[in-house]
């Protein structure tokens, strides 16, 4: 299994990731969901600050998670997604 060096762009940020080889496609398909549901929350609630999408995002996919309802990834891309966000946000405190 050996490592790729990628960058993801989530919220016109870019985000240098080490990832296996083999999960390289679910890591972009979790970084463009990430853009999607955020442009639909911002637009849905006319929200400008970032970091109020990425709370209002993690609540919206704990609560699908924690309910059982339908996903809309697979457990790959939710866990990817999920290291995105810790990542996004280790970044953001750090600013």
């Amino acid at each position: 299994m050996s490592e790729l060096s990628i960058k993801v762009n989530i919220a016109n940020r870019t985000y240098p990731l080490s990832v296996l080889r083999e999960e390289e496609e679910e890591v972009r398909k979790a970084a463009k969901y990430i853009n999607e549901r955020l442009t639909e929350l911002q637009k849905s609630f006319a929200v400008k600050d970032k970091i109020d999408l990425f709370a209002m995002l993690a609540l919206e996919m704990t609560l699908e998670k924690g309910h059982g309802k339908e996903e809309l990834v697979n457990d790959q891309v939710a866990n990817s997604i999920t290291e995105l966000i810790q990542k996004i946000d280790s970044e953001l405190a750090s600013k």
